[in-house]
């Protein structure tokens, strides 16, 4: 009898039936992608939150703290930290809404645009890292899939 080679993932060390529970995998593999990714962050002096901060200025354009917390889901008083962290740092700058003074709209500065970029290229190759064992049609594949996942949940 010809005994079959072993899975890739018996190199694991993990439980077979663990392995069977797609969100298990989903979940191990993003801790890990996350943690890479956030090595690499620390060294441009920028966290996950200050990147997802920073995208939403820059894609949407300016916007008041609430409601920009409420887009990202980040609870108002870890909001702030964020923002502090980001304004003093020249990243992103708050001023008072006009149209309600007692509210804050916060924008992305040029500091932040080009701190947003190196964190992206940083993003970039944790995901050719991550990804390397699949070819570009199964990362495309993949990534539409997570989306259509995401979008539906």
């Amino acid at each position: 009898m010809g005994r079959e080679p072993p899975s890739p993932a018996a190199d694991l060390d993990l439980p077979p039936r663990l392995l069977g529970i797609t969100t298990f995998l989903l979940s191990t593999v993003g801790r890990r992608a996350r943690r890479r990714l956030g090595e690499r962050l620390t060294g441009h002096g920028i966290r996950l939150w200050h990147v997802a901060v920073l995208s939403a200025l820059a894609d949407f354009g300016p916007a008041n703290q609430r409601d920009l917390g409420r887009r990202l889901g980040i609870d108002p008083s870890d909001l702030v930290g964020v923002l502090d962290d980001l304004e003093s740092a020249g990243r992103l700058s708050r001023r008072r809404d006009p149209a309600d003074r007692r509210r804050y709209v916060v924008s992305v500065t040029p500091v932040g645009r080009a701190a947003l970029d190196a964190a992206t290229r940083e993003a970039d190759a944790v995901h050719d890292e991550v990804l390397a064992p699949l070819t570009p049609a199964e990362r495309r594949q993949l990534h539409a899939l997570l989306l259509r996942v995401l979008t539906r949940g």
